[in-house]
């Protein structure tokens, strides 16, 4: 039995699909800048992302937005909040990260994002721009719900970290704590850009960002004076547009109060203000002016500030008040903090920096080398892991909820489900069936594989064997033997495989496996239909084509195969080339099993892959008692490695497989493995008479209808499909030939053993009744 699903490191994959939920640019605000570095880095440094944004507006006309916007909504509308929940759970999203900000969403304290976190369907990492210390009781209650929606909840200080914990009960071990974002700039010297703005010669101090009261610009205008007497070449650039909303009510009003306080104090030649709101290229070169960065806040109750982190990590000599983060980042000389209001501190504090170069520059390389840690390139990486911890942790909780109620022999309590082929005509056309879906659709561009109409020929086989008569199975029927008939290729002696929607095939000849596949539904054909025209359209290809399969090379080639002549030797038990080849390939087999088996390794090759059982099961029914035993002996070890520590099947993955040795893959699952489990089982029932394997059968079986690691049906009731797989976090939403087929192939194969085992155990309602309901 295996237990190493329960490894954190096997959920611990970058998610691709990642819908970051926040403002965005050209929007004017902090969070829009960060929502859009968090978007682009992401983008950058991850590999094979496929980000999109969801962003919310202030006004209902909303932005010019770039593509990676997908969607956006107005903040005070509460039902589009829901409508962005159905957008986000229509797509592949695997994670979304929502930049909170009571300011940026509508209601009580921005209570409407509480509305779309509740309507989403995959985990949510929450990073928090603002936690008040002294919160109010909507706001307290709005964080603290925003953090229960969420699997991990992102802070950018430890005083914010502190915040959550004991002030908002946010449980530490669900919080990451991640610095602040910053662009990788070199450590250059400031007398590089200064020419740029006609600062030679000039000693710059730089404050930027949005112009609002509470920036404390006027204590740094106050100082100037007295800086100003110290160092006459001494300048100071106000970088910023003035805040929107503070437009909307006020004007320039701020703008011009700060001009009119520069002209009052007599340094109005000394400070220049650039009402702009920069790209971030242009920062970058106002950044690399400036010697001294100011940040003269006047209230502490700053839990993270961008600007701060840009001007820090960009390797500024920064002076600063002591607002919360200001003081966790400045700390052991990594800056200087003044008190709040205290324009004489700040002058003597600037004038220090400005006259004494060692000290600065010290400074300044303290910054920058911790700075380094905070660049986007490696930021960013936290990011993904905090995002792969959500998935992971979402998945362990939907696992602890998993029901696993099976009766007391673990198959009484379950009920087989009605049988429904609407989706397997809906697949179907008169070419044959169509290979992929786009959720419940035929997905034409992707045409036609043999694999999946010899499927579904022996699907519609076993269903007229078991009483089904119905007009349009039996055209679909030979629709897949017309598909076959044309895939067969007299120069080769083999079918070919792919087609293109267009009818064009695509390949000379097609793979060993698919036409070992197909031997299997001409056996089926001639061994269980009932109509001399169909049985001898299969004995002619079947004859023709057998020959072939002792030349292939592989072992499921061989097991279809072995298969498809037990299936004929129903009708022709006595064909002497059929028993000939049926012993070539028994040797084939028994050959590659002796080379690889081990006691710990009872299998037939160095790895496990698709369609595994059909190995065992093609010794399972050979008829030779030692044969049977060995494929009866590595069909129990199979199960025991698919089977999860909780019980349920938990089918190798197909991102990685297993190779001996090494670590098995636990995603995706795929529906082909729980079918061909199901089949073997049950032909080990037969032979063995062991009720524990058709029970073993049942618990198999029950991965489709949600007995699996995330408790989530595959079987989709609504379509009557079957989707194509389980990923990591969720289904695959497409619902498939294979899939579909593969659901429904186990299905009839239960009806059918039930139908067998009534003469001992009557089965109270049969498959055609089933099927009429």
């Amino acid at each position: 039995m295996n237990t190493s699903a329960n490894n954190p490191a096997v959920w611990n994959h970058n998610p691709k699909n990642v819908a970051f939920i926040g403002d965005y640019l050209p929007r004017q605000c902090g969070i829009a800048t960060f929502t859009s570095d968090l978007y682009a880095s992401y983008d950058s440094f991850i590999r094979d992302s496929n980000a999109i944004v969801v962003s919310v507006n202030d006004t209902k006309e909303g932005y010019d937005y770039p593509s990676e916007v997908r969607y956006d909504f107005y903040q005070h509308d509460q039902d589009a909040y829901r409508k962005a929940a159905e957008f986000l759970n229509s797509k592949d999203t695997d994670v979304v990260c929502l930049q909170h900000e009571y300011g940026i969403y509508g209601g009580p304290a921005g209570s409407y994002i509480l509305t779309l976190l509740r309507n989403l369907t995959m985990p949510v990492v929450t990073t928090f721009h603002t936690i008040l210390k002294s919160p109010n009781e909507e706001q307290l209650l709005v964080l603290k719900s925003i953090a229960d929606l969420s699997s991990r909840v992102i802070c950018m200080s430890e005083k914010g970290r502190d915040f959550l914990i004991n002030i908002y009960e946010v449980p530490a071990e669900k919080i990451d704590l991640i610095p602040h974002g910053i662009p990788d700039m070199s450590f250059v010297d400031p007398h590089f850009y200064k020419d740029k703005f006609g600062m030679e010669g000039k000693q710059t101090l730089l404050t930027f960002g949005l112009l609002s009261p509470n920036k404390g610009i006027e204590n740094v205008i106050r100082a100037l004076p007295k800086i100003v007497e110290k160092c006459p070449n001494a300048v100071y650039m106000v970088l910023g547009a003035t805040h929107p909303h503070l437009i909307r009510h006020e004007g320039e009003a701020y703008r011009d109060s700060l001009k009119k306080l520069a002209a009052d104090c007599g340094v109005r030649d000394n400070v220049r203000f650039y009402n702009q709101f920069v790209e971030l290229e242009d920062l970058m070169e106002y950044l690399g002016a400036a010697d001294i960065y100011i940040t003269p806040y006047l209230n502490p109750a700053q839990i993270t500030s961008g600007t701060l982190s840009y001007a820090f990590g960009c390797g500024k000599a920064v002076v600063s008040t002591p607002y919360w983060h200001a003081e966790e980042l400045l700390a052991d000389g990594r800056g200087v903090l003044v008190p709040f209001g205290d324009e004489q501190t700040i002058a003597d504090e600037v004038v220090n920096l400005l006259v004494d170069e060692p000290a600065r520059h010290a400074m300044r390389k303290k910054a920058y080398m911790m700075g380094r840690s905070m660049i986007w390139e490696q930021t960013i990486q936290e990011y993904a892991s905090s995002f792969a911890k959500a998935r992971r942790e979402r998945m362990g909780k939907i696992n602890s909820q998993t029901p696993y109620t099976m009766g007391g022999n673990g198959s009484a309590a379950f009920k087989l489900p009605v049988l429904r082929l609407d989706h397997l005509y809906r697949l179907t056309d008169s070419t044959g069936i169509v290979q992929h879906a786009r959720h419940h659709l035929p997905f034409y561009e992707e045409g036609y594989c043999t694999d999946d109409n010899a499927r579904a020929l022996i699907l519609t086989i076993m269903l007229k064997e078991d009483g089904i008569v119905e007009r349009k199975l039996a055209q679909a029927s030979d629709n897949y033997c017309a598909f076959i008939n044309h895939a067969y290729s007299e120069e080769h002696r083999r079918f070919r495989n792919f087609m293109s929607y267009n009818r064009q095939w695509l390949e000379e000849v097609g793979s060993d496996d698919s036409t070992g596949r197909t031997i299997w539904a001409l056996g089926v054909c001639i061994g269980r239909a009932t109509d001399l025209n169909s049985i001898t359209w299969a004995m002619g290809l079947f004859e023709s084509v057998l020959p072939s399969i002792s030349q292939m090379s592989s072992p499921r080639a061989w097991a279809f195969s072995l298969l498809g002549i037990y299936e004929y030797q129903k009708k022709f038990n006595d064909d002497r080339l059929a028993k000939n080849l049926q012993r070539q390939l028994l040797d084939k087999m028994m050959f590659r099993y002796t080379e690889t088996a081990t006691e710990d390794w009872p299998w037939f090759e160095n790895s496990l892959t698709y369609d595994n059982a059909v190995l065992a099961h093609a010794l399972i029914k050979s008829g030779d008692e030692h044969l049977s035993a060995i494929g009866l002996k590595s069909l129990k070890w199979l199960i025991d490695v698919q089977t999860a520590e909780r019980g349920h099947f938990q089918p190798i993955g197909s991102n990685g497989f297993y190779e001996k040795g090494k670590s098995r893959a636990y995603f995706d699952q795929q529906p082909l493995e729980a079918q061909s489990a199901v089949s073997a089982c049950l032909s080990a029932a037969q032979v063995t008479g062991d009720e524990e394997w058709h029970r073993t059968a049942i618990r198999i079986f029950k991965w489709f209808t949600g007995l699996n690691d995330l408790g989530l049906p595959l079987y989709d009731q609504q379509t009557g499909g079957c989707r194509d797989g389980l990923h990591i976090d969720r289904v695959n939403k497409n619902q498939g030939a294979e899939s579909t087929l593969s659901y429904l192939l186990a299905l009839a194969d239960l009806y059918a053993a039930q139908k067998q085992r009534a003469a001992t155990k009557p089965v109270s309602v049969s498959l055609p009744a089933l099927y009429n309901a």
